[in-house]
């Protein structure tokens, strides 16, 4: 049991970490926002993605890319427009004016809508579909996940002390919109 743990883990996090554009959303939020409210908002995400994995096995593997496609354009167009309507100036040192809340919300947001059907779902899917045990397979891509996560909200810290906010907003809106046009690219190539 052990041993498909940590086979899970491995696998589901090394998968992740190929050029996965959650690590640049995770960490343009880290560097806006406070830790907490965003970490909550992300364990809960990664858990009902991986829950929905083992869950549904094989079938997360088979979801319409397309669907996938336009839904991850979706999320990334309102998360640029929203993160370019904001007032930037003090945001870290006014975190109260930023309710908990609102920023769990957007960070689940974010990871949960536009995350499906993603290398570690489908990994997570496929070991579940093959060992039959989806509690240790879900506990060990759901760690995974958090330990990404956890990467990523260091960077966006650690820019965030050392690059001013309206240079972050700047980037940030332009990130979350070329991730939309590429995924808006991938639903044209896709047949």
């Amino acid at each position: 049991m052990l041993y498909l743990l940590l086979l899970s883990y491995t696998a589901v996090f090394t998968g992740e970490l190929l050029g996965d554009k959650l690590l640049y959303t995770l960490s343009a939020l880290a560097a806006r926002y406070r830790l907490p409210p965003i970490f909550c908002g992300v364990a809960l995400a990664f858990m009902g993605k991986m829950l929905a994995a083992v869950i549904l096995g094989g079938f997360v593997a088979h979801l319409p890319g397309k669907i996938v496609a336009l839904l991850s354009a979706a999320t990334f167009f309102t998360m640029a427009l929203a993160l370019s309507v904001k007032d930037v100036h003090g945001i870290r040192d006014s975190a109260p004016s930023v309710p908990a809340v609102r920023v769990s919300l957007v960070s689940f947001s974010v990871v949960f809508f536009s995350e499906w059907g993603d290398i570690g779902q489908i990994t997570a899917a496929t070991l579940a579909a093959r060992y039959q045990m989806p509690l240790v397979i879900w506990l060990g891509g759901t760690l995974a996940m958090m330990t990404k996560g956890i990467l990523a909200m260091t960077v966006g810290v650690a820019l965030g002390s050392r690059v001013s906010q309206e240079i972050l907003r700047y980037c940030g809106v332009c990130l979350l919109f070329g991730l939309g046009l590429l995924s808006l690219i991938s639903v044209v190539l896709q047949r």
